[in-house]
């Protein structure tokens, strides 16, 4: 089955705004709507769902869907192995996260004067730090 348009061509349209149905979500990333029924099945995806209980898919499903076979076709990650990569993703994501936070932190705490009592310590504690 082809693939049709980029689903971010309208930008003014949010990444979680649910906005496809399955047979349209399905002809987007080139498969039979089996297949997203399988994903979601598996836990790799959870379309928001109308009143009446249909399926609907947003952009971000549709990245990750494009994900999972690019996992597949480049890596041959079976659906198990996919999970365990969104896993890992979102662990390195939140890892970044509170990296740069605790790196800002650092910057704030460097910028302020410390007083002289603590100068000292500051110095002795850096040369213990770890270097990236």
């Amino acid at each position: 089955m082809a693939q049709i348009g980029n689903p971010n061509d309208n930008p003014a349209l949010p990444d979680d705004e649910p906005c496809y149905v399955i047979s349209i979500a399905a002809r987007l990333v080139g498969v039979h709507q089996q297949t997203l029924r399988y994903y979601e099945r598996a836990g790799l995806l959870e379309p928001k769902r109308t009143v009446g209980n249909i399926r609907m898919y947003s952009n971000q499903d549709i990245a990750r869907i494009r994900q999972i076979q690019r996992w597949m076709d480049e890596f041959g990650v079976n659906l198990a192995g996919a999970e365990i990569m969104f896993r890992m993703t979102e662990q390195m994501r939140a890892l970044r996260e509170e990296l740069d936070s605790v790196r800002r932190e650092l910057d704030r705490l460097r910028s302020t004067r410390l007083p002289a009592p603590y100068r000292g310590a500051e110095r002795h504690e850096a040369r213990g730090m770890g270097h990236e």
